[in-house]
């Protein structure tokens, strides 16, 4: 399911407190039923899918961590 611009605001107000980071941002996806992509300042590190499960709605984040990534540090 599409995120509304409502919620993308909401979660990302969410995040930016949680993780104390004011960079979080979350934009629209490319498609129709995309998910939300996230973003820290200008790097892409996930997506946010919306789930409704008989009215009970939820939100899973989804961040892949390449091993590249991990080399760097």
């Amino acid at each position: 399911m599409t995120l509304s611009q409502q919620e993308r605001e909401k979660i990302q107000t969410y995040l930016q407190q949680l993780f104390w980071n004011p960079e979080i941002m979350l934009k629209a996806g490319a498609g129709n039923d995309a998910p939300a992509e996230v973003y820290i300042g200008k790097e892409f590190v996930g997506v946010v899918y919306k789930n409704d499960d008989d009215g009970e709605i939820s939100y899973d984040w989804n961040m892949s961590i390449l091993q590249d990534d991990i080399d760097r540090f």
